[in-house]
């Protein structure tokens, strides 16, 4: 039971009885997933809850969308190869706010993010800055960012600064939630295991530096399914471990 709740605690007490069992067993504590269930039952421990999503997507239709280069296929087989882009909204005792997110579709690590007080284009392309400046993807990598049809996302300045440095812009063509279904997963996430556990919000601040926590616990921490129950930081580790040994391998070869 001390190891249960050690775990959860650690682990911004968002976890179920399922990543509770994964955790522990990377730590090499052998237990069954049942006994973990019925311990935090009765310990009163539970995971965070998504609930439903809402949406904050306003189109501009007197603006020419990109392409939909994605078409609901959100997997890529290396990093920078696909970036998707998205925010939600919270609200403080001081008015609204809205955070963005930029994540790598390869690992689902979050490369950019911002908090703001309104919905402008300055607000998204200050999370896709800062993703440009933690990655700086090569013209070589052929990478997509893909968005829905927000009027922030499709504007002039934020297409025009993908152009600029050799990112192919991608727009979801049937304006519906499955067309950016990975970001909608990432806000989800966000808003269960943050923004509705800690509520009421008083600041700015406030929600800044808990998203600050969120994203570092969530790309070195996290158990992520999708990518065998193992972190994002992780599992690029992995990949370019093993790049190296391939090349490494191909190098003594000739």
């Amino acid at each position: 039971m001390p190891q249960i709740q050690r775990v959860w605690e650690a682990n911004l007490q968002v976890y179920g009885a399922d990543k509770v069992w994964k955790q522990m067993n990377r730590e090499g504590i052998r237990v069954a997933r049942c006994t973990v269930e019925r311990l935090m039952r009765r310990m009163g421990l539970e995971g965070a809850r998504r609930g439903k999503a809402v949406r904050t997507t306003i189109p501009d239709k007197s603006v020419p969308c990109p392409l939909d280069r994605v078409n609901r296929q959100f997997t890529a087989t290396r990093p920078n190869q696909l970036w998707v882009s998205d925010f939600t909204y919270v609200s403080t005792w001081q008015g609204w706010l809205y955070v963005a997110f930029v994540t790598d579709v390869f690992a689902r690590r979050i490369v950019g993010w911002r908090v703001s007080r309104n919905m402008t284009t300055d607000f998204v392309l200050d999370a896709l800055e800062q993703a440009l400046y933690a990655r700086q993807p090569e013209r070589s990598e052929a990478l997509i960012h893909h968005s829905d049809r927000g009027s922030q996302y499709v504007s002039i300045r934020y297409t025009g600064r993908l152009a600029e440095v050799g990112i192919e812009p991608s727009v979801g063509s049937r304006g519906d939630s499955y067309d950016n279904a990975l970001a909608e997963t990432i806000n989800g996430l966000y808003k269960t295991e943050v923004i509705h556990r800690r509520a009421p919000w008083k600041s700015r601040e406030a929600v800044e530096l808990a998203t600050l926590e969120w994203v570092a616990w969530f790309n070195h921490h996290r158990l992520l399914e999708p990518i065998g129950y193992i972190p994002p930081a992780e599992y690029e580790a992995n990949y370019y471990r093993q790049l190296a040994k391939k090349r490494a391998r191909e190098t003594g070869s000739t």
